[in-house]
């Protein structure tokens, strides 16, 4: 039988929508500032051959290049300030991480709470402006070896690195502003829009191919069909999880004893949502993002890695699933679902699983079945990442209609709506909590005045 909880969730109205003052302030915050984000995409940095850059970036939409442009919510292809994108956050994010599991310094910093918290962030913005930096460096002067710039050298160099690190310091700025005063994720917002923006152009394009000959009817149909089918399939995984039974004991308050409850821990098949994903792909992006606008002219070193990690090519395929695997398990028990935390809090709360010891048997327990449920949660990131990327790459079609895009859209369009029923959810019991107190000074008044 579902709880009261659960019953009032079921019956949430988003016509309370407009009564939700605090809410409806949260949303217009962050619709007012992914807009500046997409004004942003199309201010283009100071330099560059517009003509040239779209030449070259139509030729090389079907390859990295179009995978550049997805992540960067076509940035890139305009060459705008935001050109590198949230991805040096998402990638020092990553580093900083690795090292919090491995270094003890780091470690204890972490367990310090909210001041450790803090001084960790602060470590990932400093990573964030060497790695834009670098990156941004390296940009320019591929951009300069591919006869992309009217007015080479150190000039437009410098302005290029203090314009792109700049862009995505005030981008990273923008993300943790959407995630404490707005609604969802900011960081994965602002990749979601980006793919959302550019979507109707990539969907105008893949009909366009149909309508020229460079694809046919049958190859059409079978990939609008590929993805409706991920489409349904992101969306039943997304849903699905664990229920592990929580029992509480009787418990006797004064002189009233109450009787023990039951609940229940869901565990999701994918804890982690699209950050493995998200993850994998910046770390495949890193290397050849410097090299991508430079043309022929790339030594031998990153020839060979671009021959062999290129769009669908083996070793990047199996390099790619390797990391979404890495993730989903790192991100889950570091970050989304930390088992030690999740025994400490029902320890704390006289719950217990049947049959489970409280404390360490429970850590155990609960290491013993997320582990196992993750194979199948990283085989299912895996496999929607991976399928509709080699039928991409073998027709030569957007990166848009990628898994990884897929996944992104369905994830995140799925924990945003999950947050405003929660913040609706949460309207409704003040609402309730409100008209109980009125009815308790209106009995109040009545009695006083039949004393009287």
């Amino acid at each position: 039988m579902a709880s009261a909880a659960e019953q009032m969730a079921a019956n949430v109205s988003w016509a309370t929508l407009g009564k939700a003052t605090e809410l409806r302030q949260r949303i217009f915050f962050t619709i007012g500032l992914l807009i500046v984000y997409r004004i942003g995409t199309y201010i283009p940095v100071p330099g560059i051959d517009t003509n040239a850059l779209r030449e070259f970036m139509e030729a090389a939409s079907a390859g990295i290049g179009g995978v550049l442009n997805m992540f960067t919510g076509g940035a890139i292809s305009r060459m705008g300030i935001f050109a590198l994108g949230i991805m040096p956050y998402i990638s020092a994010s990553i580093i900083v991480q690795l090292m919090t599991a491995m270094v003890p310094q780091l470690q204890q910093l972490k367990k310090e709470g909210e001041q450790g918290r803090k001084k960790i962030n602060q470590y990932t913005r400093y990573g964030t402006v060497l790695l834009a930096t670098f990156q941004a460096y390296g940009l320019a002067v591929s951009l300069e070896a591919g006869d992309l710039v009217t007015n080479p050298g150190w000039y437009f160099r410098a302005a290029t690195v203090i314009t792109l690190v700049g862009g995505t310091m005030f981008l990273m700025w923008l993300g943790e502003q959407i995630t404490a005063r707005g609604i969802g994720n900011g960081i994965s917002l602002i990749i979601f829009v980006g793919i959302i923006a550019e979507l109707p152009a990539a969907l105008a394009q893949f009909f366009a191919q149909g309508q020229s000959g460079a694809l046919s009817t049958a190859a059409i149909l079978g990939v609008s069909a590929m993805l409706l089918g991920t489409l349904v399939f992101v969306v039943f995984m997304e849903r699905s999880l664990r229920k592990i039974h929580i029992q509480y004991p009787r418990r006797q308050v004064g002189m009233k004893m109450y009787d023990g409850g039951s609940s229940h821990l869901p565990v999701k098949v994918n804890p982690a949502g699209v950050i493995p994903a998200i993850f994998a792909s910046s770390l495949l992006l890193l290397p050849t993002t410097i090299s991508t606008f430079s043309g022929g002219q790339t030594g031998p070193v990153m020839s060979t890695i671009l021959a062999y990690f290129g769009p669908g090519q083996p070793l990047n395929l199996l390099f790619f699933a390797g990391m979404i695997i890495f993730f989903t398990y790192f991100y889950t028990f570091n970050v989304s679902f930390k088992t030690d935390d999740v025994a400490d809090n029902l320890k704390n709360q006289n719950g217990f699983i049947p049959g489970i010891r409280p404390g360490k048997k429970t850590e155990e327990y609960l290491d013993y079945v997320v582990t196992r449920i993750l194979v199948l949660g990283s085989a299912y990131l895996a496999l929607v990442c991976l399928l509709p990327e080699i039928v991409r790459t073998n027709l030569a079609i957007t990166a848009y209609f990628g898994g990884t895009s897929i996944l992104i859209i369905v994830s995140v369009g799925m924990d945003t709506v999950q947050q405003v029923q929660s913040h609706l959810l949460a309207h409704q019991y003040e609402g309730l909590i409100e008209k109980s107190q009125l009815r308790g000074k209106k009995r109040g008044a009545r009695k006083g005045t039949a004393r009287r």
